[in-house]
């Protein structure tokens, strides 16, 4: 969750001085060199072969949605405030996976649903500080993290989790390769900016093979509410960083969004909803 955290505060630096699609392209390149260096030597054929590419195209580019539009709302947004909005996924999650996915959705899913966008209007309410575009930015980010989620659950039962992070990687710099030509504004890093780029990739690489890994070792239930530690990272960076703390109203919507996701994990993952999930 640090690494995260650390992925959206550098973007948020580099934003102000680089053109967006060009740091998600480099997020997305270095993530591919990386794993070309250290895992598809040994995997080989395995790590990219799949037998739902339809699908595994559509979640990656629900996770290069996630990243292009996340990293245009930290363009104006406050780091913590960013993170809380996109934080609304776990919770579409909730709701949708009913339909989509055959699970049960109760009623306490709609409270925790409600209770999110409660948290969300007390953050964007009227006469603050927040700028429109960017708060729509960050819905948009939540609601494309909410697919990605989806679609990785209905993945994660045929296909293994390294072949996940493969394609995922290799998706967004295809697309990305794709779209940067389209919209660069020609600005070119310097070296340091470069390097930052180049800490984007490995930030998101490492977090989501660490993640993977994590969910592995440990059932859901365990390490549902630690996803939230990210919120508490990206406070503490916007303070330290940006010098911006949450006023009391907007901490306070993030307290309920964090409260309703925790919420609803704990009840899906209890003894009592008689099932577990771990599809991190």
């Amino acid at each position: 969750m640090l690494l995260f955290a650390l992925l959206d505060a550098t973007a948020k630096h580099l934003s102000a001085f680089l053109d967006v699609p060009l740091l998600v392209w480099g997020r997305y390149l270095v993530h591919l060199l990386l794993m070309g260096v250290t895992v598809l030597p040994s995997s080989g054929r395995q790590l990219l072969l799949t037998g739902q590419p339809g699908w595994m195209l559509l979640r990656g580019l629900s996770l290069v949605a996630v990243t292009l539009l996340g990293q245009l709302a930290l363009r104006t947004l406050p780091l913590a405030e960013t993170t809380a909005m996109v934080f609304i996924a776990p919770l579409l999650v909730a709701i949708f996976a009913g339909p989509l996915l055959g699970e049960q959705v109760r009623p306490w899913n709609w409270l925790a649903l409600l209770t999110g966008f409660a948290g969300v209007l007390l953050i964007v309410r009227p006469g603050g500080a927040l700028v429109g575009a960017g708060v729509a930015y960050a819905l948009a980010a939540g609601f494309c993290y909410a697919a990605y989620q989806l679609l990785t659950r209905r993945l994660a039962t045929s296909e293994p989790p390294l072949r996940l992070l493969f394609h995922t990687a290799l998706v967004g710099t295809l697309a990305m390769s794709i779209l940067l030509p389209l919209s660069w504004d020609g600005r070119l890093p310097t070296p340091g900016q470069t390097l930052l780029i180049v800490s984007l990739g490995i930030y998101g690489g490492v977090g989501h093979l660490l993640l993977i890994h994590a969910f592995r070792q440990s059932p859901a239930s365990l390490l549902s509410p630690l996803l939230y530690m990210q919120l508490v990272w990206a406070t503490l960076l916007g303070w330290r960083v940006f010098d911006h703390w949450p006023d009391g109203p907007t901490v306070a919507g993030m307290a309920l969004i964090c409260a309703a996701g925790l919420s609803s994990a704990w009840r899906r993952n209890s003894p009592a909803s008689g099932r577990k999930t771990g599809d991190g």
